[in-house]
């Protein structure tokens, strides 16, 4: 299972308009691509709803992984998106 280790750099971060893009982006992989703070519970990457309630703020470092054909990009893409500042 592909996965990547990625800093935040929203400002707010995973809130509001960079969860909006994200989940966004998540959602249309085809593969299911999950999220996780600090060693806690994977969420759904493609749900604002889930994005906003893991409380990642601006510097703390999230999982990101997925599963099956596409994961290693889907990855890669999603990890990217965090990893840049969203904000503007």
């Amino acid at each position: 299972m592909p996965q990547r280790r990625v800093t935040v750099a929203s400002k707010v971060g995973l809130h509001a308009r960079p969860a909006a893009l994200v989940a966004k982006a998540a959602a249309a992989q085809p593969v299911t691509v999950t999220i996780a703070k600090d060693g806690g519970e994977p969420v759904a990457a493609g749900s604002v709803l889930n994005l906003m309630t893991l409380g990642a703020a601006f510097g703390d470092e999230v999982v990101i992984a997925a599963d099956g054909s596409g994961a290693e990009e889907a990855v890669a893409a999603i990890a990217q998106l965090v990893a840049t500042d969203l904000d503007s």
